[in-house]
């Protein structure tokens, strides 16, 4: 993977994630994404950043590392962590046709993630943890595939 020396590394804390956002936000704008465009990567890594401090490490300390950049015609955002591991490309879709006034809180972030990129892919860690992939293409609009 061509990735661009660009990366950040934080605690795992709730804290942090505005220094992620901003880190996005950077590397996209930096990389000619529009203003949808960013604002759906923004989205797409705070729901997984938040995903592994709230439930992977669950208040034990931590870190996550974020890289980014253009890998031939497509943004790449890679995430890792030492949490314990989970596969979020394996959370079924939530029920839409439930009013979400009668649907149990949470359970949207991967849906999120999702909605917000191209691609999701998943491996674990060697050593421990995860690897999180977000892709979205680099197209003349930047519109999301299919």
């Amino acid at each position: 993977m061509v990735l661009t020396a660009r990366s950040l590394r934080v605690d795992a804390r709730v804290g942090a994630l505005a220094e992620v956002r901003t880190f996005i936000r950077s590397a996209a704008a930096d990389a000619g994404a529009p203003a949808e465009c960013l604002e759906d990567l923004v989205q797409a890594v705070d729901e997984a950043a938040t995903n592994t401090i709230v439930h992977g490490y669950d208040g034990a300390p931590g870190w996550i590392e974020v890289g980014a950049g253009l890998e031939d015609d497509r943004f790449v955002i890679r995430m890792e962590d030492a949490a314990p591991e989970f596969d979020p490309t394996s959370v079924p879709e939530p029920d839409m046709s439930i009013s979400p006034m009668d649907r149990r809180p949470g359970g949207m972030g991967v849906h999120l993630i999702r909605a917000c990129t191209d691609t999701m892919s998943y491996r674990p860690r060697p050593g421990g943890g995860n690897i999180l992939t977000l892709v979205r293409a680099t197209g003349p609009d930047w519109t999301k595939e299919g």
